[in-house]
Formats: structure tokens, sequence, C-alpha cells
């Protein structure tokens, strides 16, 4: 081969760097992780193609490989309008509806190394088709590149035809994705053969390929999201803007784009609109709805993105996410959503209800309109805050009842002795009820004890495992009372477990620490708290000083994903007793980081005290 002859030294001098992806939505055919990777963009006049060719496989995109990569030249080579010629018609074809390939230019080519589109279940079994999934190269050097393949018109469809042998069969493992504009038509899958794609040019959201196969995991245009939790019902809804048009009026100045400074009011307008719409009923009872957020998302490789950057969108793809909340005093018995957005289009909605069992996905249909979810929590007990007393959590005063009725005995056996001794009489009575009464002392010392908590005047000292009580129960209480909504029963749920001016900074630092940005800065409920160490200073006034280490790992479901954050905390808390109870009196926050869910305990900190 020609390539063969030559040395590509860029590709060889290239120094890589590993990216971290994190997704939602895990694909199973393994396709990110194809050696060769091509992303297809269908837009209103081309087709933009951007290839990652794998530095083994560049043989077979010997004609994009430029000139100047090359350290010699025969003088064979062909110029590079027959090369792209060539490329057009027999490597890489994208076909009219006729057959006819389109011209590809090329727009650049450069060396990189592959994106990391990392799969957690590269080289496990799929249980779906008990094959491996496949792993990524271990080479990770690529020649990436753009072209651009020219159209005319609106055609009705395209056809992509890989690189294939005589045979018509694929040269080489290409994994792609394609989109229509904006829209994503598919997931990762392969490219193995003629793939055709048809065009809806009036909303791409139902543009598709003719192989059932290749499809995209999120593909409703409208979906519905119940999640009932402790103290707090939440119905989520996602739909395209342009379906809104159906039962509203937009309100903007053009038909194709929302422009940047229309996102807002357009944004408000579906919010309170949704209100009116979709009555939710809790244990019978209609209950009105709070505006809880709203934002514009995109359907990415990872799931439901937020769209963060103020920008001009299509009226045609863009998505917004609202979120509507209903407050509880508990978990309820029943909820019912009565779903009444429907249309010619829209004729099925997908709807999922979640509880802390896990989700339960459904269909809404103009027959079938009601969305019922019904506790079947058995043994469920929503988390509370409660007093963490010092009885519950210091060790209490143990007195010996028989030793010391033991000891005692002896006063009037020392009595009788010194009289027996005094008339002459027999001592060996005393002397053995005296050993009796020493020998029942010493074996009852460990028996028959009676407690006595401990008062506070005699609290010298808490040992490791009474601090790190004192510390966890504590911690749990303060991140408990942030799964209330309302501000005033957080800060009545807080003030049970936080003394004075303290309030408000913990109130604060938590909300920041546990907003999640992917969920549109919603707040992370946490619910595992693990703390590592835990070791206390005796100060003035019976306080302490504990110097501990925690995790404390929270979620939020939003749109049919879990979102996780875990953070990891160095800190001296002090901790004194307040009419009979703990509470935390000051806060010194030493380190915060974030760190990934699973991921061990940073360096130098002890898990045991």
């Amino acid at each position: 081969m020609f390539l063969r002859r030559f040395l590509i030294t860029a590709l060889l001098l290239l120094n890589l760097a590993p990216l971290v992806a994190h997704a939602d939505w895990i694909n199973l055919t393994g396709a990110e992780t194809s050696p060769n990777i091509a992303e297809i963009y269908v837009m209103d006049d081309h087709v933009r193609i951007v290839l990652e060719v794998y530095v083994g496989d560049i043989d077979t995109f010997e004609s994009l490989v430029p000139d100047d990569w090359l350290k010699q030249d025969d003088g064979e080579r062909p110029s590079r309008s027959e090369r792209m010629r060539n490329f057009s018609e027999k490597v890489l074809k994208v076909l009219t509806p006729d057959g006819v390939p389109l011209q590809a230019s090329l727009v650049r080519v450069e060396p990189r190394s592959r994106v990391d589109r990392k799969s957690p279940f590269a080289g496990m079994i799929n249980p779906y088709t008990r094959q491996r999934v496949p792993e990524a190269p271990a080479d990770k050097r690529v020649m990436y590149v753009e072209l651009v393949y020219p159209f005319s018109g609106q055609p009705e469809s395209l056809v992509f035809v890989p690189p294939l042998d005589a045979e018509g069969r694929p040269i080489v493992t290409l994994g792609f994705i394609a989109y229509h504009k904006a829209v994503p038509i598919i997931d990762f899958r392969y490219l193995g053969a003629a793939a055709t794609v048809r065009l809806d040019w009036d909303d791409p959201w139902y543009t598709k390929f003719d192989n059932p196969n290749l499809k995209r995991h999120h593909k409703s245009a409208m979906m519905s999201f119940l999640y009932v939790e402790d103290y707090e019902v939440r119905h989520e809804v996602l739909t395209r803007v342009k379906d809104m048009a159906n039962w509203m009026d937009l309100g903007l100045r053009g038909d194709e784009y929302i422009e940047a400074d229309e996102l807002d009011g357009l944004m408000q307008r579906i919010g309170e609109f949704l209100l009116t719409r979709n009555t939710l009923h809790i244990d019978g009872q209609p209950v009105k709805p709070i505006l809880d957020r709203s934002s514009y998302v995109k359907v990415g490789l990872s799931g439901i993105q937020l769209i963060e950057q103020r920008q001009r969108l299509e009226i045609s793809t863009a998505i917004i996410g609202v979120i509507m909340a209903y407050l509880t005093d508990e978990i309820p018995q029943q909820v019912t959503v009565d779903w009444d957005l429907f249309s010619e289009q829209i004729q099925r909605v997908p709807a999922t209800a979640s509880d802390p069992a896990g989700p339960l996905p459904t269909f809404l249909t103009p027959e079938d309109n009601v969305h019922t979810w019904t506790n079947y929590l058995k043994n469920y007990v929503p988390a509370t805050v409660v007093d963490v007393s010092l009885a519950d959590t210091v060790n209490k005063l143990q007195v010996p009842l028989i030793s010391l009725l033991a000891i005692a005995a002896l006063i009037p056996i020392l009595v009788i002795w010194r009289r027996r001794s005094r008339s002459g009489s027999s001592l060996w009575p005393v002397y053995s009820a005296a050993g009796l009464a020493i020998v029942l002392a010493v074996v009852m010392y460990p028996r028959m004890k009676i407690e006595f908590e401990r008062p506070v005047s005699m609290l010298t000292g808490l040992d490791d495992t009474e601090a790190r009580l004192v510390v966890a129960s504590l911690l749990d209480n303060v991140y408990r009372a942030f799964d209330f909504r309302e501000e005033a029963n957080v800060y009545d749920k807080l003030a049970i477990s936080v003394e004075g001016d303290l309030l408000t900074d913990i109130y604060l630092q938590n909300r920041k620490s546990f907003a999640i940005k992917q969920a549109g800065g919603a707040q992370a409920r946490v619910k595992d708290v693990e703390v590592l160490s835990a070791r206390a200073r005796p100060m003035v006034d019976n306080a302490f000083a504990v110097d501990a280490n925690w995790t404390a790992q929270g979620s939020v479901g939003h749109w049919g994903h879990v979102h996780t954050r875990k953070n990891y905390y160095d800190a001296v808390i002090t901790i004194a007793p307040v009419n009979g109870n703990w509470k935390i009196t000051g806060l010194d926050l030493v380190e915060e980081k974030r760190i990934e869910p699973g991921a061990p305990v940073p360096a130098g900190t002890s898990q045991g005290s």
C-alpha cells in the first residue's frame, strides 16, 4: 500500500491526553469505542462529516493524507482533486436518491488524539447479545478530518456508504452518529453497509433511517416524568417548542428561530401554560403546582443536557424542560396525572413514575391518559430530623450493684470481727464471711450493673467512637433538613442540630455544594453520609472541638436521569450540649473537594478511629 512506504511523522510524534466523559444513558453497542468514528451532520445545503481515522487504518483513507505529512514523494501520487474525487466515489460515499455520489471537499485534516467516548461497559458482556462490548484501541492517535459534501435543493433521502471491498464487506470498523441539523437521528451505531436516511425538512425530529436498528434512544417529542419523594411530588415535562404551537401562541418574531432575547420570555410563557394543564391529584385531591424551574435542553450522546449559553435556537429542534413541584407533608398513597396534551403527531407520550424503589415506565394515549402512581412501599420509613441527645450518644455511668452491696457488707463484718476478737470468740466465721463478700464483689463486678445517664458536669471527654457517633448523627440531621422545600421548614429542622448564626452559613454552603449544574441547578438530596474519622478535644463549658473527615453523596433525578454528586470534607466541628442535646456551635471547614462516586477516599484520610 501507498502509505506503508512513507512515514507519517505528525502522527508518530503526537502526545496523547485522555479525556473523561460521563453519561446517564449507556450505549451497549460499543460503536462509540470503534477504531474509526464518523459524525455526520445533514445541513440545509451540505453534509458535513467529521472523521477520526485510527492510525492503523490510514491506508484506507490515504486520499485524505496531506502531501506535507510524507517524508518523500516519488511523484506517483495523484493530485488532491483527483484523490478527493476517488474518495467521494469509492471510499466514503454520500449518494443522492438517484444514486449520484456527492463530491466531497476537504476542509481540515490534522493529527489529534481520539475523543475518549468512554463506556463503563467496554470489555464486559452485553446482557442482550451475550457478546463482549468492544474497547477503544490502546493507541489513541487519529487523523482528524472535516469533510463537506454540498448538495442543492432538499433531497428526500441520502445514502451513506462506508468503505467496502469488492464483495460489499466493510474494510474498516466504522462507528457513526448522524444529525439532521441539531437533532440527533441515531445514537452511536456501526456503519457496516449502505444506510438510507429519510429526511423530513419540515420537522427534522422525524427524520429517520430505513434500517430500524439505526435509531436514537430518546425518540419522543414529548415526555412526562413523575417523581414522588418524602415531602415533595414533582411533575417534569420535556417538550419541543414547535409542538407547543399546537396549544398556545408562541409569541415569536419569526417562524424559524427563537432569537436569544426571546428565550427567557418564551420559557416563562410555556412554564405558566403547563401550570394550567395536566391536572395532578394527590390522594384524590387536586393540588396547585409551583413552577420550580425551566430550562432549554438538547438530546446529546449522554441523554438530556442543558443548553447553558444563550444563543439563537431553531424552533423545530429546540426542546424545553419544565419542572413543577407539589409540596406534601409525607409520602402520599396515590398520585395521578390527567394528561391532556395530544396532537395529530403526538399520540403516544412516554411517562415514567419514580419513587424511592426506582422508576416505572409506561405510555399515555388519548384513550388511556391517566398516569397513576400507587404507594407500594411496604416498609419504607421517610428519613426525618430528630434530637441527638447525650443519653443516646455518650456512654452511661454503670454501677455494679451486687459488688457494691458485697463491699458494703464488709462494714458490719468488720464490726463483728472487732467484737469477737475482744471476747476471744472464734474468728473463722468472720473470715469466711469477709472472703465470701470479697469473692462475690469480684465475680459479680462485670454483671448486674445499673446504668445512669452521665451528668453534663461529669462529661470530661469523648472517645473516638462517641465522637464519631455524635458527628454522624448531627451531620445526618443537617443533610436531612434540606429534604424539605420551604425555607422556613429547612431552618426549623436545621435549628434542631445547629446553634446560633451558624444556621445561615450552613444553609448557604450546602445549597452551593450540592447544586448540580447538569440538572438545571437542582438541589441534590443527600442520602449517604459516611464519617471517616472523628477525634474530640475538650474545650470550655463542656464543648468539644472534633477533627472530622466525612463524605456526603447526593443525587437528584430529572427528566429520566439520575445526577449524582459526592463531596469530601475535612473540618473542625465544635459541638456542645444544649438542654440535654448535642448541637453544632461552630464549623471551620479545612477542605472541601468533589470526588467521583465509588472513588477511594482521598489519600491521607483515616477511615477508622
